[in-house]
C-alpha cells in the first residue's frame, strides 16, 4: 500500500508541474502575439498618453515573468480579472459557459458510457463474429472522420431533412430540462459517436486480453460458464484500463468540445474562447485557456490514479 500512495503522490505532483509547464505556455504564446494589445484596442487615432495610460492599467509596463506570476497568483485566489471586450468579471464571464460545456459532456457520457461498455463487452465475447466485425468497422469508421465532418452530417440529416433537431443547440438557465436535451441533441450526438467507438474498441481489446490469461483457461476447464467467467473474473480484472479510457473520454468531452461548440454555435467555454481570440481579448484567452488545461490535467490524473487502485497487482503487491 506505501508503494501504491507513492506512486499516486508522485502523479500528482506530476501532474501539479504540467499545469505550471502548460500555464507558461499560454502565458507566452499570448506574449509572441504580434502588435501591441493596448494600440490594437484603443485604435491608431488613441493619443500616446491614452495608450500608455492603458498600458498601466492593464500591466503591460511591467517585466514579462512579474505579470506572469501576478496572473497565476490572482488565478488561484479566484482573481481572473476583467474581460476588455465589455469590461465584466471573467470569472462571471466564464462561469455559465464553463457549466455549459459541463452540462454537454456530462450528458453525452452518461449516454456513451454504458452503450460503448456494453457493445465492447458483446464485440469481446461473440470475437470474429459478424457482430463483430460490423461494430469494429462502423466505430472505427466514426473515430476516422473529423467533428466537424460528422457534426455538418448530423445537421444536414436531423435538421434539413427531417428537421427534428435545431442546428443552433442555444440554451439559457430558463429552459427545462428536456428543452436542453433536445437543443444539446446533435451536438451530444456528434461527440458520443467518436467517443462511444474509442471506448468500446478499448473496452473490447481489454477483455480479450484477459480471457486470453490461463486462469480464465483454468476456469473454463473447470466446467464454469462462459456467463460466469466473463462477469465474476475477466470483468473485474479488466476494469483498469477500462476506467483508464473511460476518464481520458471524459478529459475529451470536456476539452475537445471547441470545434463542436462553434459548429452548434453552442454557449459553451469553447464558443467563448473563439470569440475572444477573434475579439483579442487575451485575459479571456488566457483564462479559457487555463481552465481547459487545468480540466484536462485532472482528469488525465484522476484516471491514472482509478487505474491504479482498481489493479489487483498494485494494491496487493504480495
Amino acid at each position: 500500500m506505501n508503494s501504491l500512495a507513492s506512486m499516486i503522490t508522485k502523479r500528482i505532483v506530476f501532474g501539479v508541474l504540467t499545469l505550471m509547464a502548460i500555464s507558461l505556455l499560454i502565458f507566452i504564446g499570448v506574449e509572441a502575439l504580434p502588435g501591441d494589445l493596448a494600440e490594437a484596442i484603443l485604435g491608431q487615432n488613441a493619443t500616446p498618453e491614452t495608450i500608455q495610460a492603458f498600458r498601466t492599467e492593464l500591466k503591460l509596463d511591467l517585466p514579462a515573468h512579474v505579470r506572469y506570476f501576478s496572473w497565476i497568483n490572482d488565478f488561484f485566489h479566484g482573481d481572473l480579472g476583467n474581460s476588455l471586450a465589455n469590461g465584466r468579471p471573467i470569472a462571471e464571464v466564464i462561469g455559465w459557459r464553463f457549466a455549459n460545456s459541463m452540462f454537454l459532456a456530462v450528458t453525452t457520457a452518461l449516454f456513451a458510457i454504458p452503450i460503448a461498455i456494453l457493445l465492447g463487452l458483446i464485440a469481446a465475447i461473440y470475437r470474429d463474429s459478424w457482430f463483430d466485425r460490423l461494430i469494429s468497422v462502423t466505430t472505427l469508421s466514426a473515430i476516422s472522420l473529423p467533428e466537424f465532418f460528422v457534426a455538418y452530417i448530423l445537421i444536414a440529416l436531423f435538421s434539413v431533412q427531417i428537421a427534428i433537431f435545431p442546428s443552433i443547440s442555444s440554451i439559457n438557465e430558463d429552459m427545462s430540462l428536456l428543452t436542453k436535451l433536445h437543443a444539446i441533441f446533435l451536438p451530444g450526438l456528434t461527440l458520443a459517436l467518436v467517443v462511444i467507438g474509442h471506448m468500446m474498441r478499448m473496452t473490447r481489446a481489454a477483455i480479450i486480453n484477459v480471457l486470453s490469461s490461463p486462469f480464465i483457461e483454468m476456469a473454463t476447464l473447470k466446467g464454469i460458464s462462459h456467463k460466469r467467467i466473463i462477469i465474476k473474473h475477466a470483468l473485474p480484472n479488466a476494469l483498469s484500463p477500462i476506467i483508464n479510457v473511460v476518464v481520458l473520454n471524459l478529459a475529451y468531452l470536456v476539452v475537445g468540445v471547441v470545434v463542436v461548440e462553434v459548429v452548434f454555435v453552442y454557449p459553451g467555454l469553447g464558443q467563448l474562447l473563439v470569440d475572444a481570440v477573434s475579439k483579442r481579448d487575451l485575459p479571456v484567452v488566457q483564462a479559457s485557456g487555463l481552465i481547459f488545461a487545468g480540466t484536462y490535467v485532472f482528469l488525465n490524473l484522476t484516471a491514472d490514479v482509478l487505474s491504479m487502485i482498481s489493479n489487483p497487482k498494485l494494491r496487493n503487491p504480495r
